[in-house]
């Protein structure tokens, strides 16, 4: 058996506007998203707040199949210490292949690197596979709000996890 390929990481330019947007669209669920499913007209991916240098993305193939955002938790200097996964897709045909865990790692690198201390995240407390792989990558629970969010009729916790680096 042949071995997966590996991943390549890089930052998102601004070619990649268009292909990231789209890969949100057809990723887009209520396991994973609080926000309304994306109609037409859509808004642009990148923004004044979040730009391709808060991007990391990965190719399988040459082919873009996932990214993760990194930002800040807050404006506050007396935070500026801690950074905070603000978005992590895989598309659904490299699932299983290790792209969120090559991005994970990357992105912990990335924040590292920026002189962060501290990682955080949020995620939804019934995206199990998403809170498995936190999990292996050294994230912890450390605070759940219950029963945040109110998603297809069906109330759901905020599970916020955090890591040192």
């Amino acid at each position: 058996m042949a071995p997966m390929p590996v991943p390549y990481i890089r930052f998102a330019t601004l070619d990649d506007e268009d292909t990231l947007g789209s890969l949100d669209r057809v990723t887009w669920s209520t396991l994973h998203s609080v926000q309304p499913r994306p109609r037409p007209p859509f808004e642009p991916f990148f923004s004044e707040r979040f730009g391709p240098r808060d991007h990391l993305v990965a190719e399988l193939g040459g082919q873009l199949a996932g990214y993760i955002r990194l930002g800040y938790p807050t404006p506050l200097a007396c935070n500026s210490h801690v950074r905070q996964i603000q978005g992590l897709v895989v598309a659904e045909t490299a699932r299983g292949d290790g792209v969120g865990r090559a991005l994970l790692r990357a992105v912990q690198e990335e924040a590292r690197r920026q002189g962060a201390r501290r990682l955080t995240l949020r995620v939804l407390g019934h995206n199990t596979p998403a809170r498995k792989l936190y999990e292996s990558e050294g994230f912890v629970v450390e605070g759940i709000l219950p029963e945040e969010f109110l998603l297809d009729g069906a109330y759901v916790d905020d599970v916020l996890m955090g890591r040192y680096l």
